[in-house]
């Protein structure tokens, strides 16, 4: 697909904040072993994963059950082609356990070829349900990094959320603020984004918002990412914002971005990789990282000083990804290549199935403490 003609004037939003740490080091998250890549749901592989939650970000538990919703795919000899194959998987977890409950959406109504990252919520009725999630190409064309936002609707039923329907693409990227992400091909950690739409009701002002991870459209920087957000209106359409955080000239990918507000705090979270920031910057670990602002408009500081969170250990840089904070402050992720110890792929090419995941990695905890956050 052609890229489209877009504005580029160089300069951001005056209302966005700027992530441009000086340097990035941090605290660690711990090894990842043997004893932990214990499959979930045997035969598949999964990653990025959201829990239903609450409007106000809590995590629905019914009857000591937790329902959580992850990428999905066949366990493929090479772990990187899960994602032109991903489906959204929902499991529960109670005292016996996890329990499948099978793929989301029904083929016939996905509007992508695959499903990449969401959010999903619990609406404040108790039976009403939005699954929010990205279409990746289109169901039966040619494969492409086009990308989409959507929302599925659904009921929570004794089994948990079921019986998804009407799909509806939700917004789309304007092309001056947020670039337009229709790529026909691309190299992992370089495509542009539209994707990864992140559900939260400000307890401030009551108003829903969506955040997303974007690609800035005024800047033709190889590395421009930036974390967008927009906002359902009372007449139930939603509209873009200004992006609220950008990286432009530091990182490509700030994935997956979510807020957790507490003591007023608005805790912005994303995920990244040492192979999305630019080598001309600073260059970071595959981790965890956060801004803060005493409201969601910003604007936003870098907690710890520099935004790195928590980041995979140096001796195992790939252990895991795709980290999410729940509302109560407790990260989910995903076990991918661990035990490298240092080994490559081109030397050990078979270390690419035997020590990838797929599974969810240990779960840790933050502390909170104004601008600082800390594993706790």
């Amino acid at each position: 697909m052609n890229k489209p003609d877009l504005r580029r004037t160089g300069a951001a939003p005056s209302a966005t904040s700027r992530w441009q740490p000086a340097a990035l080091s941090g605290a660690s998250i711990a090894l990842i072993g043997a004893d932990h890549v214990t499959p979930i749901l045997p035969g598949l592989d999964l990653w990025d994963s959201w829990p239903l939650a609450h409007e106000d970000g809590r995590t629905v538990e019914v009857e000591g059950r937790q329902y959580w919703f992850f990428l999905s795919a066949a366990c493929f000899d090479d772990p990187g082609d899960r994602h032109n194959a991903a489906k959204i998987r929902l499991a529960s977890l109670g005292a016996d356990g996890w329990q499948d409950h099978g793929n989301c959406l029904p083929d016939a109504l996905s509007p992508g070829s695959r499903e990449w990252a969401g959010s999903a919520v619990l609406h404040d009725d108790g039976n009403s349900a939005t699954l929010f999630f990205t279409a990746a190409g289109r169901r039966g064309e040619a494969h492409s990094f086009e990308q989409r936002l959507f929302a599925a609707r659904g009921v929570m039923s004794a089994t948990g959320p079921s019986n998804w329907s009407s799909c509806e693409e939700l917004l789309r990227p304007d092309g001056h603020r947020y670039f337009v992400a229709n790529e026909g091909a691309g190299t992992p950690g370089m495509i542009k984004a539209f994707r990864d739409p992140a559900w939260l009701r400000d307890p401030a002002t009551g108003q829903a918002h969506l955040l997303f991870t974007g690609s800035a459209g005024w800047d033709d920087a190889a590395f421009n990412g930036v974390i967008g957000l927009a906002t359902l209106s009372a007449g139930g359409n939603w509209k873009l914002e200004d992006p609220l955080v950008e990286a432009v000239g530091v990182n490509n990918e700030l994935e997956r971005p979510h807020v957790l507000v507490r003591d007023g705090r608005y805790y912005l979270f994303w995920s990244t990789q040492r192979r999305t920031f630019d080598p001309a910057s600073v260059n970071g670990p595959n981790g965890l990282y956060a801004m803060v602002a005493d409201r969601l408009a910003g604007p936003y500081r870098p907690v710890n000083g520099n935004g790195l969170v928590a980041g995979n250990p140096e001796s195992e840089p790939t252990q895991g990804y795709s980290w999410w904070v729940t509302g109560e402050g407790n990260v989910w992720s995903f076990i991918d290549h661990w035990g490298m110890r240092g080994r490559s792929f081109s030397e050990h090419p078979d270390l690419l199935r035997s020590h990838f995941g797929g599974t969810p990695a240990p779960i840790f905890r933050l502390a909170f403490a104004g601008d600082l956050v800390t594993i706790a």
